[in-house]
């Protein structure tokens, strides 16, 4: 049983204090959440004196055009110049230990691991947890850490931290935003960043190609009534005739998601190893995380994913019949 959060803030704390070098990874393929809550912390933590390095675990470490807005990418590594036995290392954003990718062995061998998320199937591994699944985005989970060890942050650490909350709350919209978010939010704003500018990095900055390969993917867009889902697919082939990238693709969900008659959104796109990645999101009648965690990947309620072990239209059958029975499981319940 994970101890209560208020004391792993207080341990994590005390353990940063203490350490003269600090290593920050996050998830493969990041997010904002991911790189902003890495990339602010790691400046708080060099404005102390600290030593840090930064990573995720991809090869090649494709770094994502939005990236170019947060003054941080100076603590970047490459995943093999990332230290292979770390004193302390911290893990943000990530729900699993196999989504740090090729730093999952780094993680194995490191004397203190510091986990910060919100992701409620998060199973809590890690030395010290710092895991609250009602939290809007794990920066605001950082923003607290920050405040509990004192001293202030940056204005391109407050930045970064912004770009995690805007982000994982859709810009303030989804149900985890709380009064506490807001605060955070504000207190983030107070610093003198552009954050309209930031907004369209995040947000408005799309290609061409994308635009044409959205236009495909709602020409696909298929309605399965009986389980109040809709959904899309696109695969390499359709993504190398554009020019873009699975990583260019990550809004597209929160396209298909506005059809009203459906509960459920999903987008299966193909991965350049050839599998297929399944997107999923909720208007709150479907737990979505767990039937993403039943199918060996994970999330949080009304936002969640995995990887197929099929093509689309199977790994579409296989969901309908998830959600049945969780429907069934939750209606009995």
């Amino acid at each position: 049983m994970s101890e209560p959060l208020d004391e792993a803030f207080e341990r994590a704390a005390g353990l940063l204090e203490r350490a003269p070098s600090v290593a920050l990874a996050c998830h493969v393929n990041p997010d904002p959440d991911a790189l902003g809550s890495m990339l602010g912390l790691a400046d708080f933590l060099a404005s102390k004196g600290k030593q840090v390095v930064c990573s995720w675990g991809n090869a090649p470490m494709a770094r994502p055009r939005w990236l170019a807005a947060l003054d941080g990418s100076g603590y970047l590594v490459e995943p093999n110049a990332f230290p292979a036995n770390p004193e302390v290392l911290i893990c943000l954003d990530t729900a699993a230990p196999d989504r740090l990718g090729l730093l999952r062995a780094n993680a194995e061998r490191a004397a203190e691991v510091v986990v910060v998320d919100h992701h409620r199937t998060n199973p809590g591994f890690g030395s010290i947890v710092i895991l609250d699944p009602a939290a809007s985005s794990t920066a605001e989970l950082v923003f607290r850490l920050v405040e509990r060890m004192g001293g202030g942050l940056s204005d391109r650490a407050a930045a970064c931290l912004y770009a995690g909350v805007v982000a994982d709350t859709g810009r303030f919209q989804y149900e985890a935003t709380t009064p506490e978010t807001l605060r955070v939010a504000a207190e983030l704003r107070r610093h003198p960043f552009d954050h309209a500018r930031l907004a369209q990095a995040l947000f408005e900055d799309s290609s061409l190609g994308y635009l044409r390969v959205l236009a495909l993917a709602m020409q696909r867009v298929a309605f399965v009534p009986e389980a109040s889902l809709v959904w899309t697919y696109l695969t390499q082939s359709d993504l190398d005739r554009a020019a873009v990238t699975p990583d260019d693709l990550d809004d597209l969900i929160d396209v298909i998601r506005i059809a009203r008659e459906a509960d459920v959104a999903c987008v299966v796109k193909q991965q350049g190893d050839g599998r297929f990645r399944v997107s999923l999101r909720s208007r709150g009648d479907t737990d979505v995380g767990s039937i993403a965690k039943e199918f060996g990947g994970g999330g949080h309620r009304l936002a969640s994913g995995y990887t197929a072990r099929h093509g689309p239209e199977e790994s579409v059958s296989d969901l309908v019949e998830a959600i049945r029975r969780h429907r069934v499981t939750a209606a009995d319940g």
